[in-house]
């Protein structure tokens, strides 16, 4: 078995020989074992000089040996084109990776999956709805995929978490690898209650271009992806086209037409994304595994001035002299009233001097 691995391995860690290359020769010889035996004619008929680089078994040989090592450690695994537990979802994708190097539970991988992506700069309001949303839907038994990001990312694989659910995490380094540090305690988290996996060589750190190849991942192991809140120019904007471009459903929750947030989700759904306003939207065009709890609306029991500040904030951000006005109240007295309703988790400050009420999105 190591003998077919090593082969696997030195196919794509061969310098120079990219993925292209590599389906070229595996669809023309077969498995790598075959495409190792066959003339220098043969594989320059097929990759022209790259088949130099394959001849030369150097090249590849001590990257190979530090992943066969790698793999070798207690719940890691390198799963391959030919292998039964390589994920089926994403040998439906056009450009499906060659191998996967694997941390964690490697099952969750072939799970019916939601994929929730959005901004790294993240508000409250978006961070509160990713962790929700993922944690009813892993309670409806979804497996949870998110790209280990700050923001909406590390908010989603959380939520599962919670939830006692699985989660799996695409990197776009190499499976040895943590970017960013800032969620080390979240990855060694999901190493051992979810799954980390990676296309990328070990040591791979992280690059700009890695990123949007690891996006067509994150999609191609769902059956749907749902971006929370991005920019205009935000990479989970590639994930949801990638996932149009793969069959999977799109979904995106709109936001407030002052939020730059928001720009990005407004945008997929006038180009057709589905509009989503809870998990019961997502669960009625994927199918649920479970009854889910019913949805729970903008919750505004306070009482008092609280439950009047409350009230008045309504749903977008307000600046805290615009909210003065709206309650007829003074800065000096709503201060501590925001701050009690921040404590309860009711409301969260936002740059600007701004504050917005946190809404129940289960």
């Amino acid at each position: 078995m190591n003998g077919e691995l090593a082969a696997w391995l030195r196919l794509t860690l061969t310098p120079g020989v990219g993925q292209a290359s590599q389906r070229k020769l595996l669809k023309t010889f077969g498995l790598p074992g075959q495409i190792f035996s066959v003339s220098h004619t043969a594989l320059a008929a097929v990759v022209g000089a790259k088949a130099e680089l394959l001849r030369e078994t150097d090249n590849a040989k001590a990257a190979v040996e530090a992943a066969l090592s790698w793999a070798a450690l207690p719940g890691h695994r390198i799963l391959t084109l030919a292998d039964a537990d390589y994920p089926p979802q994403l040998l439906e994708i056009s450009d499906p990776p060659t191998v996967l190097y694997v941390a964690g539970d490697a099952a969750l991988l072939s799970n019916p999956a939601l994929a929730v992506v959005g901004s790294r700069n993240a508000t409250p309001q978006g961070i509160r709805i990713a962790r929700d949303f993922a944690t009813t839907l892993a309670q409806s038994g979804w497996v949870i995929v998110s790209g280990l990001a700050l923001g909406i990312d590390a908010a989603a694989h959380d939520g599962a978490l919670a939830a006692g659910g699985g989660t799996v995490a695409v990197v776009g380094t190499g499976a040895d690898r943590l970017y960013p540090a800032r969620n080390k305690a979240l990855a060694d988290r999901i190493r051992k209650n979810g799954v980390i996996v990676s296309e990328f060589p070990l040591g791979t750190p992280a690059a700009a271009e890695n990123f949007p190849r690891r996006n067509r991942v994150i999609s191609g192991l769902a059956r749907g992806v749902l971006v929370v809140e991005a920019a205009p120019e935000s990479g989970s904007l590639i994930t949801a086209r990638l996932a149009g471009e793969q069959g999977r459903e799109v979904f995106a929750i709109p936001g407030s037409i002052h939020s730059p947030q928001s720009r990005g989700c407004h945008h997929l759904i006038r180009q057709g994304a589905k509009l989503v306003e809870s998990t019961r939207d997502i669960l009625e065009e994927l199918g649920a595994f479970s009854t889910p709890a019913p949805d729970a609306p903008l919750t505004t029991d306070a009482t008092g001035e609280t439950g009047f500040v409350l009230t008045r904030l309504g749903h977008d951000a307000c600046a805290l002299d615009e909210l003065a006005q709206r309650t007829g109240l003074t800065a000096d007295r709503l201060l501590p009233l925001l701050l009690e309703l921040e404590l309860e988790g009711r409301v969260a400050p936002l740059p600007g001097n701004r504050y917005q009420a946190m809404q129940n999105t289960k």
